[in-house]
Order: C-alpha cells, then structure tokens, then sequence
C-alpha cells in the first residue's frame, strides 16, 4: 500500500511540472463609449501576487501563467473596479473595457497630449478643457493658434478662421459634436460658429486621413467634443467669469450637468461675451466691438450596451468690422492702404454700427448606439442646422444702414448610419453611409445684388476604414471614401458678365430666361469624388512612434467659388466665381517622428501636398461703383504645392519647470505660372516656459514667447488705381507683407478651495506685454491698422 502511495504522488508530480506555466495573457484597457485607451489601470489576478499597470497606450501584459481560469481585479482613477473572469489555455489576447468617469475639473496638464484616437496612422494633436478655460473670451481660432501647424486667417481680431498646413475655410472640416459644421464656411471673413465654452476637448487632424469625417478635408479636420458625463449619482458645474482690458469687457459662461447611475444625464451651458471697440497700441480701432450669446443642451442615456443622446445649441454673434476698411473713392483707397494709421478713428463705444455681421447658428442632433455581440457597434444619427448670416454695408443713405446688404439663409439636414466592428486587436473595420440636403435661400429684398444665388444641394458619401496589426509593434490602415454631390441653383448673370466669360458657348443650355442685360440660368451641377487613405504606425523602443500616411482628397467646388457675382459686402470687396471649375484633387504625404517620455519629449512632422486644380483667390483690380471704391478678387484654378514641417519639443527639468518649443514653416507655390500662392502662412515658433507647483494652490505660471518671420515668399498682385480727382494712376500695393514681430505673453493661475467640493481658480494674463506694435501678414485689415496692443484679462472659475 505504501508502494502504491509514493508511485501515486510520483506520477501527480510528474504531471505537475509537466504544465505549462509559460502563457502570457495581455491586451488593452479601453474606455467603453470611445475605446480611447486608458493608461495607468491597476490589474490584480486574485489569489496569486501578480499585479500590473496599463502603459501610455493603454496595453497591459501578465506573464508566466499556467492554464486555467482567472479572476482578474482591474481598477482605474475615475472608474468603477470591476472584476472580469478570463480562461487561459495558450497565449491570450484580452481587451477590457471600463466605464471611464472624466471629473477633471481642477485637473493642470502643462501641455497638450499629442496622440488621439480618431485614426491609427494619422499624428493628432488635443486641446483638453483645462486648455479651453484660458481662451474662455477667445474664439476657436484663438485656441487652436496654440497648436503648431496651425495659424488663421483673420479679419480683424474677432473673425478669425483657423488655418491648418496653409489651407482654410471650405478645406478645413469642422466637426461639432459629431456634425459636421454647415455655416458658410467658404466666406474669408466668416468665423466658426461654436462657442469654446461648450467644448470638452478638441482634436486637430492634419490632412484627410479621416474618412468618418469627410474626403474633402484637404487641410484637415477639427474635431470638437463636449465634455464626458460620469455614469453615477452626481450633479456638478462650474461658472466661469472673465473680464479683459483691451475692449474693455469680458465674457460669462455657466454649465451645470446632472448624471444618474443608470446612464441618465442632463447638460446645459450658457455663454454671454460683450466688448467694445478693440485698441491698437496708438490709437483705437472703431467699431469692431462684439455681442455674442450662446446656449447648448443635452439629455440622454448611456448605457453599457445602447445609448441615445439629444443635443441642441443655439449660437448668436454680431460682429462690427473695422469702419476705416470701408471707404469710398479709388483716392481713399490708396491713401488708406498707404497711410500708417486709419482714416477713421473714434472715441471708445460699445456700439456696432456697419459694417457689421449678424451671424445666427441653430444645431439639433439625436444620435444613438447599439452594440451587438458580434457585429460591433452600430449608431444612427440625425441632424439638422440653420444658418442664417445677415451682412450690413455702409450705405449712401444712413437710414439704410439698419438694412442687411447680404441676407443668407441655409438649412442642412443630414442622416447617417455607421458601424464599428472593433472586432480584435489584429484587425478593426470601421464603416458607414451618410445622406445630406442642404437649401441656401438669398433674400432679395435687401436691394442690392445677390453674391450668392438660392441654390439646393444633395450629397451621398459612403466610406471605409480598417486597420491590421501586422506585429504588435507595426499597424497599417487602409481607406477609401465616394461621395456624389449635385447642385441645383437659379441663378441671375448680368449679360456682359455671361458673355464675358464665353459661357453663352459653353452652357447655353442653362439659360432660362432672358430679362433685358439680366440672365436666368439654372446651372445642375455633378460631382462624384473619391478619397483615400493609406498609412503605417510602428512603434519601437517603447518612447518612440513613426507615422506614415498617404492621402488622396477630392474636394467640389463650392457655391462662393462657382457662383460669386458681386460686392462681399463684410469682406469689402468684389468677388468673382467661375461655373467652368472641376474637383480639387490633393495627394498628401506625411510623415511623423514622435518621442514620449517623462524628461524629454518631441515630435517632427514634414509632409508635402500636391493639388491638382486648386481654387485660390486673388486681387485682380479696382472697381468703381454707385456705393464706393472696392477691390475685384477673382477665382482661378491652378496646380498648386505646399510643402512644410512642424516641430514639437518639450523639456522637463524637474517637478516644477518645463519647456516647450514649437516650429512651423509651410511654403505654397502656383506650380501653373511659377510663383508663390497669396496668403501663405509665414515661418513661426512658440517657445513658452512653464512653472508649475501642486503643493503651492496649484500654482501654475506660463512665459511664452512668439515670433513670426516676414514672409519672403508672396505673389506680386500690386496694380495701378485711376485717381480722379488729379488724373493720374497711383499704386495699390495689397502685396507686400509686414515686417517680422516678436510678442510676449504672461498666464498665471492658482486654486482655492472653497469648499469639500467647490474649487475657485483665479487666472491672471497679460498678453503682448510690451504693447508692440504689429501687423499680421494673415490679417485681411492689415493694410488699413494695426494689431492689438497689449490686454491684461483676469479669469475667475468656480467648479462645484
């Protein structure tokens, strides 16, 4: 019997070491509604000591395992610890998704995070809500000229429209909360309607990588997300006040958020600003003071495997435009650009007189998400937006000034559906169809002829994208993207205008009807688009990434470039269209070096487009009429080149010090007639220096230093101007660039408790500390003012 025992627990032995205990079980920890990752997560194996940490990108490893079934204990900052039973039999693969609860309300970050979500291969570039709470009395572009690569095109301070890699307007795709911003983006003077208050975070895509979005994103994307809600019992908010001295006003934004354990929430925030009359260092510039008012509300449902939200914003802004940029005779316009200050300059006031823009934005979305076990994640959304732009000249009459000289209305509804299989970790496919209609009605009654006719638009774009993990190292994505546009506008041409143009050869089968010297057209346009992306993500040595990606971009023409006819009345100026344009092709090649890590940190990023019947803009003349002097800009197509590179660089010298550097150079050129393209951003870098002490209130103090380069590189558009009232001819340079500047900028801001759940942050800022005087090359009033001078603004917020 004895005998029988020790062959026994000889053999139990043998089977013992005979197991393989050499498995490895690994994966990601991914947040459940967004599956970005999240880094730091604490997993436990229970019963045996083993416990890890998620890195950077989320991805976790136990190794050494035997065969079997385990528990494994995964916590995580802001998360629920959930429990998750895994079996093991070979190396396994495991991705675990928690409800992640974002309550970063008095969260510091020193710089913003520079890898995204939105695609595998593209480098990205955030903007967190800490960020967005400093330029709470800015704009849009205000915040994202803090990101290198990114510059604006401004008219004055207050229209500002981000510019991405030297391409603006139509070429850069806005996303709000998941819908795409339909507000007359082709206007040069016509600002995103968003409010930065009601941002949570914002993405920067550099390039049409993302095909979800948009195929004609020849520039990039911006992508603008409200704040995550907690799935638990709470109610919190803050009120933020900020109050500056150059315009001698501020802004007031609330929001207040209500959020169940059953997935219920609720959201509203609202947002007033009010400034007066902005000043240059000499002297001050009349009338471009501000009245903006905001408000946006959500209510929905998020669940584990389903949700449903409801969202709706209303924007207002009236705008006042510098008074000494309209002016009258062709003798005016010459001294005016060649003046060294305005022709007009009034007391301080707060009032807005023309010219001016009032710009109404409404925007409904109700969206929703089911996730199937093994399909993925399929969501439906709808959405609809009114536009509604009133523009207001200075008239011969002052009784007609209270009457809009430009008033368009465009309403845009949109239906998609997309699915997210998110299958593993080897290979994702992400899908889906959209449906547009869109209505843009001119208003006659303004007396004064249409720049923009009424015209209907339908658009159909279906898109896919997947990704493959080759190695755990090495990813590449693949897309492709078609979209059909077609446009169906009526139309009025002046006959020497129509014949001019040779179009009553080219199209006289759009010809409708004939009155007197006025011609009815009805031009139905067609454009079918394809779009694509390729690229590579490989990562090595753990601290660095490399970035590889190919994008084709096809982008239609859109109304101001097929149909102008007119005086743009804010933009002060003549604009011309051509019906004759084909589709925008560009091919961009990019390619990114990035390095993380704790101490030193950098990113490289040069690429070149190339774009095959690219549509610019350009002065071509002076043009007398009944209500003043005003430049002809005309459209063209040609083959165009931008060639550049961004630099990123950050330094760490302790807990308390950091560094930053950024460097941006973009060169464009007109390949067809061999010279540089007009309105290309010159060189600029940004270094900043950052103090930082959490024991301290928070302290955080920021120096930064900005300096922009003459542009060396521009397109003589200089012509000669008919003065009557001395019979001669006079130059009107509108082409050479302003000298290079250099501005300081100070920010400070510390916290205070109030309370166990109330925190006041107090900001102190003070930018262009030296009250330098400047003028930007990007700014379209630069040949009639400067700049602004210096403003100190102090921020209060209250979190609660």
């Amino acid at each position: 019997m004895r005998t029988y025992l020790y062959m026994l627990m000889l053999c139990s032995a043998m089977v013992m070491q005979s197991q393989n205990c050499n498995y490895t079980l690994s994966g990601k920890i991914i947040d459940l509604h967004d599956d970005s990752v999240l880094p730091g997560a604490t997993l436990i194996i229970a019963g045996l000591e083993k416990v890890v940490e998620s890195d950077i990108n989320g991805i976790y490893t136990f190794s050494n395992l035997c065969e079997g079934t385990y528990t494994i204990q995964i916590s995580h900052p802001n998360c629920d610890t959930q429990a998750f039973k895994v079996k093991v039999s070979s190396d396994t693969k495991r991705n675990f998704k928690l409800e992640h609860h974002l309550e970063e309300l008095n969260a510091i970050t020193l710089r913003a995070s520079i890898f995204g979500n939105k695609t595998k291969t593209n480098f990205e570039q955030k903007v967190t809500e800490q960020q967005l709470d400093r330029f709470s009395n800015g704009s849009l572009g205000d915040v994202l000229n803090t990101l290198s690569g990114v510059s604006s095109l401004n008219t004055g301070n207050t229209l500002v429209k981000p510019m991405i890699n030297g391409l603006h307007s139509s070429r850069v795709v806005i996303m709000n909360n998941g819908v795409r911003m339909e507000d007359q983006e082709w206007g040069a003077e016509h600002a995103p309607s968003i409010d930065v208050n009601s941002i949570g975070n914002i993405t920067l895509i550099k390039g049409a990588g993302a095909l979800k979005y948009s195929g004609d994103a020849v520039g990039g994307i911006i992508v603008a997300e409200a704040a995550k809600v907690p799935v638990k019992d709470t109610i919190y908010g803050k009120t933020h006040v900020a109050a500056a001295s150059n315009g001698r006003g501020g802004v007031i934004t609330s929001t207040l958020t209500k959020s169940y354990v059953n997935g219920w929430y609720g959201s509203i925030q609202g947002s007033l600003k009010r400034f007066g009359d902005y000043e240059a260092p000499d002297y001050v510039l009349s009338n471009t003071g501000i009245f903006g008012r905001s408000i946006a509300a959500r209510i929905g449902i998020n669940r584990f495997d389903y949700g449903v939200e409801a969202y709706y914003s209303f924007f207002k802004n009236e705008i006042g435009i510098l008074r000494a940029s309209h002016i009258g005779g062709a003798s005016d316009q010459v001294r005016s650009i060649n003046s060294g200050i305005p022709l007009i300059i009034r007391d301080f006031t707060y009032d807005i007189d023309a010219p001016k823009q009032d710009v109404t934005h409404h925007l409904f979305k109700v969206r929703g998400f089911k996730n199937f076990k093994n399909l993925g994640k399929v969501t439906l959304q709808y959405d609809f937006q009114k536009n509604e732009r009133l523009e207001f000249d200075v008239r011969r009459s002052s009784d007609d000034n209270d009457r809009a000289s430009l008033d368009l209305a465009l309403n845009s509804q949109t239906i998609r559906l997309d699915l997210d299989t998110n299958n593993s970790d080897l290979f994702n496919l992400k899908t889906g169809i959209l449906a547009q209609y869109q209505k843009n009605v001119a208003d006659p009654s303004t007396g004064v002829r249409r720049l923009i006719p009424d015209y209907e638009r339908f658009n159909f774009g279906i898109y896919g994208v997947a990704d493959f993990s080759i190695t755990d190292n090495f990813l590449v994505e693949v897309g492709g993207r078609f979209d059909y546009f077609n446009i169906d506008a009526q139309k009025f041409y002046r006959s020497s205008f129509w014949e001019d143009r040779n179009y009553d050869v080219l199209f006289p089968e759009l010809v409708v009807e004939v009155f007197g010297n006025q011609i009815l057209t009805n031009p139905k346009l067609d454009y079918s688009n394809v779009s694509a992306t390729v690229g590579t993500r490989y990562t090595f040595n753990d601290d660095y990434k490399l970035f590889a990606n190919y994008s084709l971009a096809s982008r239609a023409p859109n109304p101001s470039e097929l149909f102008s006819e007119g005086l743009h009345h804010s933009a002060s100026r003549i604009e011309l269209g051509d019906l004759r344009f084909d589709s925008e092709i560009a091919h961009k090649v990019s390619v990114t070096l990035q390095k993380q890590g704790n101490t030193f940190g950098f990113s490289v990023n040069p690429y070149i487009n190339f774009i095959n019947d690219f549509m610019l803009i350009e002065p071509t003349e002076i043009r007398q009429t009944i209500r003043g002097n005003f430049q002809v800009w005309e459209y063209r197509q040609t083959n165009a080149t931008l060639v550049g590179v961004d630099v990123d660089a950050s330094l760490t010298f302790n807990d308390n010090w950091n560094f930053y550097h950024q460097f941006s150079m973009v060169k464009g050129y007109d390949e067809t007639r061999d010279l540089p393209l007009i309105d290309m951003p010159p060189v600029s870098t940004m270094n900043g220096l950052v103090y930082q002490n959490k024991e301290l209130k928070n302290l955080r103090v920021e120096l930064r230093s900005e300096y922009t380069f003459r542009q060396n590189e521009f397109p003589d558009n200089n012509f000669e101007a008919f003065i009557p009232e001395t019979s001669t001819l006079e130059l009107v340079d509108v082409s050479t660039p302003p000298d290079a500047y250099h501005l300081l900028h100070l920010h400070t801001n510390a916290d205070f408790s109030l309370s166990k759940n109330s925190t006041l942050n107090i900001g102190l800022s003070v930018s262009n500390i030296f009250d330098t005087n400047y003028r930007n090359y990007l700014n379209r009033l630069r040949y009639y003012a400067d700049d602004l001078g210096r403003n100190f603004t102090i921020n209060l917020k209250i979190t609660y």
